[in-house]
């Protein structure tokens, strides 16, 4: 009976730093929304990929900003689905 709500407890813990997590990814992809009604080329889009992938190491290290790293890492994921949607149209 205890390890049930042990169990309980823990899985409620970490379904919370899921949700809580959940918004570093959302407002990534609201970035990424906005930037993509800009029209923007797929050479200004590789260029938001790479600062997007050179920030997040550099992100991990800093303290206070740890807390934060799915921010640029959300954008360079955004970002690389929007640029393979990019090359499949101009391939078509």
């Amino acid at each position: 009976m205890i390890l049930v709500i042990i169990i309980g407890e823990r899985a409620e813990t970490m379904l919370q730093r899921a949700l809580g997590s959940g918004w570093g990814i959302l407002l990534a992809g609201m970035v990424v929304a906005v930037l993509a009604y800009a029209d923007l080329s797929v050479s200004v889009w590789r260029t938001v990929i790479l600062i997007g992938l050179l920030i997040t190491p550099a992100m991990l290290y800093h303290r206070t900003l740890r807390h934060f790293v799915l921010l640029p890492s959300g954008i360079a994921l955004v970002g690389g689905l929007i640029l393979a949607v990019l090359n499949t149209k101009m391939m078509m």
